[in-house]
């Protein structure tokens, strides 16, 4: 079967990069964050620290994606370091939540700020699905035919919404600043807002920043399709981190410093509730909509990415390979299909703030253990070629690993439902590993 001849570049993986990072969670989490904290210098350095948390995991996800070039992500790097079972897991969780579940919850929140520009919305029921649900499957439909076509179409239709991406938010972010009347709320790092950055809140506040953060390694994804990927991986992934981390802070200093807490606090339409306030009602709906369509790019980062794990799941299991099939263009139809099938199982049972916990929770739990491989792999294989090595090794990566686990502890002890859903999760990903093995053909003397 041919394979395809395009290769991702440089500026298409920092779109990828940008696009599944910005997206549901800066324009939906700060009304949840709010209901635990009212310290503005707080509510700052919880994007500060996500984005630390972000930039010290790409570091540390390029060198491992450098040593250990294919695509397939933690998938890849867990099955090489530690043990196929545990590769497997983080699959399985990859394909079950780590994309799936941050697809459908892009199309809900793209789907309820359409509702708030277009309320006709609100009143479309169709056997029981609402209108924004309705919409929310219908993007996703669209852009998983355009991906499951061609790569290269997908390619420039990502550059292109992220770039549009970026100017919007950052003509947001001026206008914000030019247009908005200071609140009364303090930046300032008083005593009380560093004893609120050591409290158990903010510990479970920082899973939704970091869920905001997730996608810092999509690129990783991708990695047999990267051109030059020794070369270009870690550059991709510290440029859309590093971009991304400029935009959240600008964007919830905006909506922080403008909007009262009133109106945010427990909200999910963010972007649209600052907008409407700070411009007017007419303005406001304007700004709804484009960050509706804003988030379309999200879930195309999504769609394009996430497949390539369950395809390279399918090369190494023989039960699961009839995934592992792509077209003459290299495309993973099958895995796309099934990943679409999955977000939309979501989309059509939603519970947001639980979906979103949730999913942060696992997937906190595999990048901790793959960027503790690179500390595994440097003593079990000091003599592998490394292009890249981590920058502010040994410390990116604890700082990394040292907040990870503050968080983890944190969502184990204050949100233990969505936590044991997660464990749930990952046990049921077991029990699919062992059966699969089962199932692998023996082989004859």
């Amino acid at each position: 079967m041919q394979t395809q001849s395009y290769k991702i570049n440089f500026r298409t993986g920092v779109s990828i990069v940008i696009a599944s990072m910005v997206g549901t969670g800066v324009f939906t989490s700060l009304g949840f964050q709010l209901l635990g904290i009212q310290n503005g210098f707080a509510l700052l350095m919880l994007w500060v620290v996500g984005g630390l948390i972000a930039l010290c995991g790409a570091v540390s996800y390029g060198e491992l994606a450098a040593a250990m070039p294919r695509s397939g992500g933690e998938y890849h790097y867990l099955s090489q370091i530690y043990h196929p079972a545990l590769g497997f897991l983080s699959g399985w969780v990859s394909a079950t939540v780590g994309f799936a579940a941050p697809t459908a919850l892009a199309a809900l929140a793209l789907g309820r700020y359409a509702q708030s520009v277009w309320p006709a919305l609100a009143g479309t029921v169709v056997a029981g699905v609402s209108g924004a649900q309705l919409l929310a499957v219908g993007v996703v439909l669209a852009l998983a035919l355009v991906h499951g076509l061609s790569i290269q179409a997908g390619s420039r239709l990502q550059v292109a919404i992220t770039a549009l991406k970026v100017g919007v938010l950052v003509a947001f972010i001026g206008a914000g600043l030019l247009a908005g009347k200071p609140q009364t709320m303090s930046f300032v790092p008083y005593a009380a807002g560093w004893r609120a950055m050591l409290s158990p809140t903010f510990a479970v506040s920082l899973v939704y920043v970091s869920y905001a953060y997730s996608g810092w390694n999509a690129a990783a994804y991708l990695t047999g399709e990267i051109d030059q990927p020794q070369r270009n991986l870690s550059r991709i992934l510290l440029t859309g981190t590093a971009v991304v981390l400029l935009l959240y802070v600008g964007l919830n200093f905006v909506f922080l410093r403008s909007t009262p807490l009133s109106w945010l606090k427990g909200q999910l339409e963010i972007g649209f509730i600052s907008a409407n306030y700070l411009f007017g009602p007419a303005w406001g709906r304007f700004a709804g909509a484009v960050i509706a369509a804003l988030l379309v790019s999200t879930i195309s980062a999504m769609i394009f990415a996430g497949p390539r794990i369950t395809q390279a799941m399918g090369e190494d299991l023989p039960a699961l390979g009839w995934l592992a099939q792509r077209t003459p263009a290299g495309i993973p139809q099958r895995a796309l299909l099934l990943q679409v099938a999955i977000s939309l199982v979501f989309i059509l049972k939603p519970d947001f703030q639980a979906v979103l916990v949730y999913a942060g929770f696992v997937l906190n739990l595999f990048t901790f253990l793959t960027v503790l491989g690179v500390f595994v792999l440097r003593w079990r294989q000091p003599q592998l070629p490394r292009p890249y090595r981590a920058w502010g090794y040994p410390f990116t990566p604890i700082i990394f690993l040292a907040l990870s686990a503050w968080t983890l502890v944190f969502i184990i002890k204050d949100k233990q439902t969505e936590s044991l859903y997660g464990l749930a999760t990952v046990a049921g990903g077991l029990l699919v590993y062992f059966t699969v093995q089962k199932l692998r053909p023996t082989p004859r003397p």
